[in-house]
């Protein structure tokens, strides 16, 4: 369709409140772009900037494997034991870790289930046995190791369940962990040798090995210090557990960036924060509310609300009020241009 028919067929049509634009008759003020850019920029960066010193996130020292077991040996202690019989909560969460656990879903709609296992932990061979097998001069343990894995399935069970009940009253005690005796077979030997490599350091240092020149992925030591509770506890006094909305929160820094609130606030609701799919409910809730936020130009009626609550003359206030004091100056329509429900100024660009 030609510039000319195109006009001629907007003009044949009836004029539409929500859809169409009405002509401005008032006066433009010329307007500098570039100049209000820059000057937008300027203040931009010296707010950001003094703010940051003023204000800056706290350098808080990172949680490692080394300085869990160091704070406290048996948390890391009873971690390790449930590493081992794999009934941590890495062992059985499932994709894309393994296949112990149910993936998360809406319905027939699981892409925790669709993606799959890319990221495979074995949580005894690669937080236990694994580590331990590269202790060198301590035959001990290379034998407690070998013991375990030649045992049958039913006896690692039996010890790894005998050393849990054990390991709950333990204590450590210069430099030592002490755990009650019990049928728990090379099992005491396998933690407290982990205990001891993880409290120097070396564990952490196994754990981030791979086969790349730089060792950048956490995700295994991440994960084990998460399935014990001294993070969690961290996490509380820091107000960044679930139920303190911590999703909006930084560590030192409470509240924190409240333009999370909205993410945040549906973990609040017990039916979807005590779900077993919170997640990904609450993924599907914040992809529904944006689309509907993108929709709204397009949404007659709701993109009106604008034009029918008359707000843009209270944020244009001082043109309104120097317009009709002049007795004129204003639309057909009695109100500013508007484009998709919303309302503009005009302006003239110069520079």
């Amino acid at each position: 369709m030609s510039a000319d028919k195109a006009k001629t067929h907007k003009l044949a049509r009836p004029f539409k409140q929500d859809r169409d634009i009405a002509d401005w008759h008032g006066r433009y003020t010329p307007y500098d772009l570039a100049k209000e850019g820059l000057i937008a920029l300027v203040v931009v960066v010296l707010l950001v900037t003094g703010l940051a010193v003023l204000f800056g996130s706290p350098d808080d020292t990172p949680v490692t494997v080394k300085s869990w077991s160091t704070a406290n040996a048996v948390d890391f202690a009873a971690t390790a034991i449930a590493e081992l019989d794999g009934t941590s909560g890495t062992a059985t969460y499932g994709a894309p870790y393994n296949t112990n656990g149910t993936a998360m879903s809406i319905g027939p709609i699981s892409p925790q289930k669709w993606l799959g296992v890319h990221h495979p932990i074995n949580t005894a061979n690669d937080y236990v046995l694994g580590p331990l097998s590269t202790v060198a001069n301590q035959p001990e343990v290379q034998a407690a190791v070998a013991e375990y894995k030649a045992a049958s399935v039913d006896q690692q069970a039996a010890w790894t369940a005998a050393y849990e009940k054990a390991v709950a009253d333990a204590t450590f005690v210069n430099g030592k962990l002490v755990v009650p005796a019990g049928a728990y077979g090379p099992v005491g030997v396998i933690i407290s040798s982990l205990t001891s490599m993880a409290r120097s350091g070396a564990l952490d240092g196994a754990l981030l090995s791979s086969r790349q020149f730089y060792g950048t992925d956490y995700t295994k030591p991440l994960l084990f210090v998460a399935d014990g509770t001294f993070l969690e506890g961290l996490a509380v006094n820091q107000h960044l557990a679930g139920d303190q909305w911590g999703m909006m929160n930084e560590t030192g820094s409470y509240p924190g960036q409240a333009w999370l609130w909205l993410y945040t606030l549906w973990y609040q609701v017990p039916a979807i924060g005590n779900s077993d799919n919170a997640d990904i409910q609450v993924f599907a809730i914040m992809i529904g509310l944006t689309t509907l936020l993108a929709l709204v130009p397009f949404i007659p009626g709701l993109r009106s609300i604008p034009r029918w609550t008359r707000v843009y003359r209270l944020i244009w206030r001082n043109h309104y009020r120097e317009v009709e004091g002049q007795g004129g100056g204003t639309s057909t329509s009695g109100s500013p241009p508007q484009v998709m429900g919303e309302v503009r100024e005009p302006v003239t660009v110069s520079g």
